[in-house]
């Protein structure tokens, strides 16, 4: 891994790896860049693979407190860093929001997107339920969400067959340092509001799991309707954590969008 540092300071990791076009993979709360490891082999033949630890996360420096526009500024800043001057950018979960903003205010460094999984428009009962979580993950650490978070990410066909890396998976989130995962989930669970994604104007995939609860289909419905010339994908069964879960059938999907000749 190598790193930087953003501009309050924090030491971010990042890799870069493969050949060709630029491609940015941003990363869900919780985890590192290595959600996308079968997924990024798969890429790295076609494009220059960039994949960062998002600040709180794996090897990059500990936070208290931070914001949507902090994730977007080191995004920027990476991409400074790599010298990239134009990517394709793909965010799942927390990385599709940053990805949302991102392309919103710095549409002329992006190819094309592609959000997975990712929110949009909250309903006054879904932000009830997500508030609540990060309130619990304040007041008694992270250990208190895993049960849930569990039954949210997997298939119960996939923790049938591959109990130990579900178990790794809930083992990672638990590994995070408490202050920074219960940072970045209050921008994960409030974020949402005020992103103008509808003036998103390059190139576009959605996608989500046909039964994610939390980056439910109407949410990729509405970014779909709302974002020109979009494409949607609901993607058969899977709930959320679709990069472990579904690794080949996501590589596929970006492959066909990335290079449509």
């Amino acid at each position: 891994m190598e790193k930087f540092h953003a501009r309050d300071g924090l030491s971010l990791s990042y890799t870069v790896r493969g050949r060709g076009p630029f491609i940015t993979l941003v990363h869900g709360i919780g985890a590192d860049h290595a959600s996308w490891d079968a997924i990024a082999r798969q890429l790295e033949a076609h494009f220059t693979v960039v994949r960062a630890d998002l600040r709180g996360h794996g090897e990059s420096g500990r936070m208290e407190r931070c914001s949507l526009d902090d994730f977007v500024t080191d995004l920027d800043a990476l991409l400074n860093v790599v010298g990239a001057d134009k990517t394709h950018l793909v965010g799942f979960s927390l990385g599709g929001l940053i990805a949302q903003k991102y392309a919103v205010e710095n549409s002329s460094r992006l190819d094309r997107l592609v959000l997975i999984s990712s929110v949009a428009e909250r309903t006054d009962d879904e932000r009830a339920r997500v508030l609540k979580r990060a309130d619990q993950i304040d007041r008694e650490g992270i250990a208190a969400v895993v049960s849930a978070a569990e039954d949210r990410w997997f298939t119960p066909a996939f923790k049938e067959a591959n109990p130990q890396r579900v178990a790794e998976r809930l083992d990672q989130l638990v590994k995070n340092d408490h202050r920074s995962y219960a940072a970045a989930y209050r921008v994960f669970a409030e974020a949402d509001r005020g992103i103008e994604f509808e003036k998103i104007n390059v190139p576009t995939l959605v996608m989500t799991g046909e039964n994610d609860p939390g980056s439910s289909p109407r949410m990729s419905r509405l970014l779909h309707e709302k974002i020109a010339g979009s494409q949607l994908r609901i993607l058969p069964e899977l709930r959320h954590s679709v990069l472990l879960e579904a690794p080949d059938l996501i590589a596929g999907l970006l492959l066909e969008f990335l290079q449509p000749n």
